[in-house]
């Protein structure tokens, strides 16, 4: 039996459950090689399932990709995309001619909106060395009235996203990267405007928590409403509100009382997730998601319309060029560099 701060345990598998205002969380990890002139990997493709290559040989995936890994031009509709990257590099193309290059700690926060395509790709930049990817993807909703907001993306730079910090006596301590939300005096970077975490009473968190070997932290408490979970997702053993979690498993908790964390190992990582339920239907279909069963039938048929906005690239399965650095190109012309 739990206590009475934890809701439920349960253990993660590739696509991780949620609790509205999120839809869907997944945590790619990928041991890839060292690249080749194409910027895929410079191994045989052999006795993989190219298109549909979701297991992990020789610790990587093609996911849909059949030259670079990653995921080809596909539609969005109705919600709202972050992608966390903490380790290699996302080459962003979409349906609006807006680009970009993004990694080691960089996230981009998409807002799908009315609706757009956009491809994922993997680079391998590194030909001489291992490129490992690590990224979480958060597809969080948007509420009736955002809908159909025009689609946009922002740029969160690693430069950018402040870390809150605390230590003890012995050095031991808390860095909670703020992707979302605020603690303590550090508050993150805005969203995207239309996202549901633009509004502050809505106390949408998203913050990425590294606990020091033996280090006792307490979690502040969020208002009463606000759905609160945390995914432990490396480490040895955490005590959370003094249950013992094991590794890779998430633990849903009430938000209105503050909870020990102790970690009972090496150095362990988590995500919180946290946020006001936006409280309306969700009816998800593949990539749209909507409020009744009638607007997912209209995204298909806008969609083989439209192709919203179609797909101004020359393939499916876009990249930069090797020597191209951090950016992002916007669909207004707009660009930032770093």
């Amino acid at each position: 039996m739990y206590n009475r701060l934890i809701i439920n345990i349960k253990p993660m598998g590739f696509n991780w459950e949620t609790t509205d205002p999120f839809l869907f969380c997944v945590h790619h990890l990928d041991a890839y090689p060292a690249g080749n002139d194409l910027l895929g990997p410079d191994a045989s493709l052999a006795g993989r399932n190219l298109g549909q290559d979701f297991t992990p040989q020789d610790g990587w995936r093609m996911y849909h990709g059949e030259t670079v890994p990653g995921f080809p031009a596909h539609p969005h509709r109705g919600f709202e995309t972050v992608t966390v990257v903490l380790k290699g590099f996302v080459d962003h193309s979409d349906s609006h001619g807006a680009a970009g290059r993004y990694g080691q700690g960089d996230v981009q926060w998409m807002t799908a909106g009315a609706g757009l395509q956009h491809a994922e790709m993997f680079p391998l930049l590194n030909t001489k060395e291992p490129n490992p990817l690590e990224l979480f993807q958060i597809w969080l909703n948007l509420p009736r009235e955002r809908k159909f907001a025009e689609p946009h993306y922002k740029m969160l730079w690693s430069e950018d996203i402040p870390v809150y910090q605390m230590k003890d006596q012995q050095g031991r301590g808390v860095d909670v990267t703020v992707i979302a939300g605020s603690i303590g005096e550090v508050s993150a970077p805005e969203p995207a405007p239309d996202s549901w975490a633009a509004d502050q009473k809505n106390e949408v968190g998203i913050w990425l928590i590294g606990l020091d070997a033996e280090t006792k932290w307490i979690l502040p408490a969020a208002s009463p409403e606000i759905n609160r979970t945390l995914y432990f997702y490396r480490g040895d053993g955490i005590r959370m509100a003094g249950i013992d979690i094991q590794p890779y498993h998430s633990v849903e908790l009430l938000a209105d009382e503050p909870v020990i964390l102790e970690n009972t190992g090496e150095k362990a990582f988590l995500l919180l997730l946290q946020g006001k339920p936006i409280q309306e239907p969700v009816v998800q279909h593949g990539p749209f998601v909507m409020n009744e069963t009638a607007e997912i039938h209209q995204a298909f048929a806008d969609y083989r319309r439209t192709q919203f906005g179609g797909w101004p690239w020359p393939v499916y399965d876009p990249v930069h060029p090797p020597e191209k650095g951090r950016f992002a190109k916007f669909a207004d012309g707009g660009e930032e560099n770093r």
